[in-house]
Parts: structure tokens; C-alpha cells; sequence
């Protein structure tokens, strides 16, 4: 079903499992964006909120997070920017992952750290291939 659903051959492996940290406050998006990194061989971790983000990377250790910018709790900026300030954090590419299509947003979340930044909706196979990209670079 998530196959035909996404509209993709095989999925994607690697040599390891890769776990994925998802902070998106959209059950839909969180939902399905999460079933479709599952289907691709992804050990994934969502949140709905940026309350627990820390606790979470302390005990999932991920290796890649996506996180939405328009979250209830706090704004992904101030996430962004907590992250840069703590060096062992710091390592972990983040993309951002947000319906905020305007430059400067996006400006402003690479400048505080951000690796990527998509807008959505997502082109999921663009994303795939941004985070088979940044993966196999961080493996080195």
C-alpha cells in the first residue's frame, strides 16, 4: 500500500539502519512522512512538539532530523539555534522541513545551521535523495 501510495519502486537500504529524528506538529504530514521513511528503511522517531527534542536526541542519538519551523510549543528557529549552541548537537544535519516559502526564511534557517531546506509540499523523492546524499557523506 505505502508503495503504491508514494508512487516508488524498491526501497532504499543501507548498510545500517539510519535513524531519523521527525519534529512535525501535523498529524497528516508527521504521519505520512514518517510511514514513508519507515518504507525506505529508516528507524524513525517523531514529535509533535519541540518540548521533549532534547530528551529525544539524548536517548534516540539520531543520525539526521527534520524539523518543521511552526511548531506550538516553540518555533524551529529557537530550536536551531539551541542546537548550534551545544557542539556535540551541532554535528547532526537538520533540514528543515516547512510551508515558510519565503527567502528570508529560508536565509535564516541556514544561517543558523540548517543543511537544507525544503518547502512544502515535499518532492519526497527529492528528499530521499537529499538524505541518502547527506548520510552517505556524514559515513565517511
Amino acid at each position: 500500500m505505502t508503495e503504491q501510495l508514494f508512487n516508488v519502486g524498491q526501497p532504499l537500504h543501507s548498510q545500517q539502519v539510519r535513524r531519523i529524528l521527525l519534529v512535525e506538529d501535523h498529524y497528516l504530514n508527521r504521519l505520512l512522512l514518517s510511514d514513508y521513511l519507515s518504507y525506505c528503511g529508516y528507524d524513525v522517531q517523531s514529535l509533535s512538539e519541540g518540548s521533549a527534542f532534547f530528551s529525544t536526541i539524548d536517548k534516540f542519538q539520531p543520525h539526521l532530523m527534520l524539523l518543521d519551523l511552526k511548531l506550538p510549543d516553540i518555533d524551529g528557529y529557537s530550536l536551531l539555534k539551541q542546537v548550534q549552541q551545544k557542539p556535540d548537537l551541532s554535528k547532526i544535519p537538520i533540514f528543515v522541513v516547512s510551508a515558510f516559502a519565503f527567502k528570508a526564511d529560508q536565509e535564516l534557517a541556514l544561517s543558523l545551521g540548517a543543511r537544507r531546506y525544503f518547502v512544502k509540499p515535499l518532492k519526497l523523492k527529492d528528499l530521499m535523495l537529499t538524505i541518502e546524499e547527506e548520510l552517505a557523506f556524514h559515513q565517511r
